[in-house]
């Protein structure tokens, strides 16, 4: 009897080979990450425009949400009752890169940062210089609980604030662990940081 051959199948003398085509059904694509180092270049060689509005996830460049007046607002404002509340105990940086890893560098809304003479001039805070993150979300609440949260809690920042813009609510994370963070909820202490979620509460950012 004859035998039914792959159509893939092939042999030279005695020695059966594989058509390399075959295989390229079943192997997904290799992904290439980038580096911190690989994102600064390529802004060096102009592919990143100056202006551009990215951050590096994971090794992904990632296009940030446009900035509308109520997410500004909010920002300004939680940053300017966050410099009053914490006086010169804490580094306040609004909209400023940190350095997580050699493959993520993003740019969350606030940053509170322990103290440093420099004021970081020689390179960006890493997560052992982070006391509080605060990401401000419009239209972007999906990503920035599903990726950007995971993201910090993987990196063991201490804490993270998500503030829903649209719903004027403040979740907020602590106790990092690698699949996210332990505690996570709407309650707060009375503690300096009491005006800031009053007025996220309050429905002032409106």
């Amino acid at each position: 009897s004859v035998g039914l051959r792959s159509p893939h199948a092939c042999s030279v003398g005695s020695t059966a080979y594989s058509d390399p085509m075959s295989q390229t059904a079943v192997d997904p694509p290799r992904r290439h990450r980038l580096s911190v180092a690989d994102y600064y270049r390529m802004a060096e060689v102009g592919i990143l425009a100056p202006d551009a509005r990215v951050e590096l996830i994971d090794g992904e460049i990632i296009d940030m949400a446009p900035i509308g007046s109520r997410h500004n607002s909010t920002v300004n404002r939680l940053a300017a009752i966050l410099r009053i509340a914490v006086g010169d105990s804490a580094i306040v940086q609004a909209q400023g890169s940190i350095s997580l890893d050699s493959y993520s560098e993003p740019e969350p809304d606030i940053a509170l940062l322990h103290p440093r003479a420099d004021f970081y001039w020689s390179a960006h805070p890493r997560p052992a210089d982070i006391q509080l993150i605060v990401e401000v979300a419009e239209s972007s609440l999906r990503f920035d609980r599903e990726v950007k949260v995971a993201l910090y809690a993987r990196h063991n920042v201490a804490e993270v604030w998500l503030v829903d813009v649209n719903g004027l609510r403040i979740t907020r994370h602590r106790k990092p662990a690698q699949g996210g963070y332990l505690l996570a909820g709407n309650r707060f202490r009375r503690s300096t940081f009491a005006p800031a979620i009053d007025w996220i509460s309050s429905g002032a950012a409106r």
